[in-house]
């Protein structure tokens, strides 16, 4: 930029600021019009590049406390002065080349250094340089994305575990289609690229970040891609074995055999009748739950005492008796 510039040139009102800014406004003031003209955010357009270009000249001497000052002084000793360079017969620059030499490195009227404007932009927008098309200014600079919106939904079992495509409606009223992938997990969360606002300066949209909540289902649990359930199955059963009806989640129930003598707790396992997903299929788990009779008739009492005075003489409870004891 020539000295003359200097003269010309208003670049707080470039900035839009008032001659007292701080520095702190300062920079934040310029990284918001950096944001709104930045040439990535208008390919091709002219007006845009050269405001962007106006406006980083004018915060790159403003940023610098020294030439901020050496600027303001120049700028108080009025816009009419004029300079011709010696010997083009317009006379010399007379006392103010030592304001300009000192302010560009020697030389009444010299162009500012490049360099500095240079590490000015490579540190705001990750060491690119202006008009380079590897996106240079694609760093602090760049348009903003837009933020991220938190949002939740509630399933049902079935579409949770089989999954689905659901219509959910935005704050602002906009239906936007989720794909719920099967075998979803309660608290689990899904990220809708590009669902979220809008970015403010021409940038990425932001997301939308789902949380999937799921209704709990009378008989069954989800563990991992497994699934379980809890079969009742009479003291007869579980004491003589029985063949036994299992639910699953879909289809017909399956035909299981409970071995005779089976305990409370014990678990049956079916292959591949659990939650299906991407990952694998898991299989259902069959808790056996020995079911006590909660009325006897006088005669099945009869027969249940006349059982326990055939029982061998064992108590079930001493094992764990003796290891508490320890």
């Amino acid at each position: 930029m020539a000295s003359q510039d200097w003269f010309d040139k208003d670049f707080y009102k470039v900035l839009g600021v008032d001659k007292s800014v701080s520095q702190a406004d300062l920079k934040k003031t310029y990284r918001k019009l950096a944001r709104k003209y930045h040439p990535d955010s208008h390919p091709g357009d002219v007006a845009a590049e050269s405001k962007f270009k106006e406006i980083s000249e004018a915060y790159s001497v403003l940023s610098d406390e020294a030439q901020r000052k050496e600027y303001d002084q120049v700028r108080a000793m009025g816009s009419g002065a004029r300079f011709t360079a010696p010997g083009s017969g317009g006379g010399s620059n007379g006392g103010f080349e030592d304001v300009f030499g000192g302010m560009f490195g020697g030389g009444g009227g010299g162009g500012y250094q490049q360099a500095d404007f240079d590490d000015i932009l490579g540190g705001m927008f990750g060491g690119g340089r202006f008009g380079q098309p590897s996106g240079g200014y694609r760093g602090f600079g760049g348009p903003t994305p837009g933020r991220d919106v938190t949002a939740s939904t509630t399933l049902d079992f079935m579409t949770a575990t089989k999954g689905d495509t659901i219509t959910l409606q935005t704050a602002d009223g906009r239906p936007i289609k989720v794909k719920i992938p099967a075998g979803v997990s309660d608290g689990q969360k899904i990220k809708l690229r590009g669902k979220g606002q809008p970015s403010p300066d021409g940038g990425e949209p932001g997301n939308i970040v789902l949380t999937v909540h799921v209704r709990k289902h009378p008989v069954f649990e989800r563990e991992n891609l497994n699934l379980r359930v809890r079969v009742p199955v009479t003291f007869v059963e579980a004491a003589l074995g029985a063949t036994i009806e299992v639910p699953t989640l879909e289809g017909p129930p399956v035909k299981l055999k409970v071995a005779a003598g089976t305990p409370s707790g014990r678990v049956l396992r079916v292959k591949g009748r659990g939650v299906e997903t991407s990952k694998g299929k898991g299989d259902l788990l069959a808790e056996i739950q020995v079911a006590v009779p909660a009325h006897l008739s006088p005669e099945a009492e009869a027969a249940l005492r006349a059982f326990h005075d055939l029982e061998p003489g064992e108590n079930p409870r001493d094992e764990i008796l003796a290891r508490a004891r320890g």
